[in-house]
């Protein structure tokens, strides 16, 4: 039997500088949502600041990385979900992270160094406010239920493709037909 995928979803963020605390939020809400549908043992939930080495040390030899985090984005859209997907040659992401340093330059470090997990998801959130305090603008916060969902729905469809390919008729061999 093979080993359950290590599935890690990251939420980066400062839950002090209100919308830069998207990341966390959303990883709040899956804990909450797992409350009453548990999401497989292999997943991990984790809040991270963005700094570059922790990310890096959070999703390596992860099969499936999930990132939420705020952006930046000019004009900006608040509430504005940006999808970015990396299994195969590296291409930086369009928009930028709240954060000095930290997401892109983990990506472009972990793809040198071959340190990438299997496969990376990121949903960069655009943000209206970042100074300090607490809570979400309005139309970031809306945003939150729809990313739990849409991360849920990743690690199913990662999940189920895995077993599609690692499933007793996997790789090629012939599958028994009816009749």
């Amino acid at each position: 039997m093979s080993q359950a995928p290590r599935i890690t979803v990251i939420g980066v963020g400062n839950v002090f500088r209100h919308d830069d605390g998207i990341g966390p939020a959303v990883v709040r809400r899956l804990r909450e949502r797992a409350l009453d549908r548990p999401l497989p043992p292999s997943v991990t939930l984790t809040d991270c600041d963005g700094e570059t080495g922790r990310l890096m040390s959070l999703w390596e030899g992860a099969e499936l990385a999930v990132v939420v985090d705020a952006a930046h984005a000019h004009p900006g859209h608040p509430g504005r979900v940006h999808h970015f997907s990396h299994a195969g040659p590296y291409a930086r992401p369009a928009t930028t992270s709240s954060h000095g340093l930290g997401l892109g330059e983990a990506i472009e470090l972990s793809d040198v160094l071959g340190r990438l997990p299997g496969k990376l998801i990121v949903f960069a959130v655009e943000g209206a406010d970042r100074s300090l305090g607490t809570g979400l603008t309005p139309a970031v916060a809306a945003a939150v239920d729809r990313l739990a969902e849409t991360v849920e729905s990743e690690i199913t469809r990662h999940r189920d493709a895995r077993a599609r390919n690692t499933g007793p008729h996997a790789g090629g061999e012939p599958r028994p037909t009816g009749g």
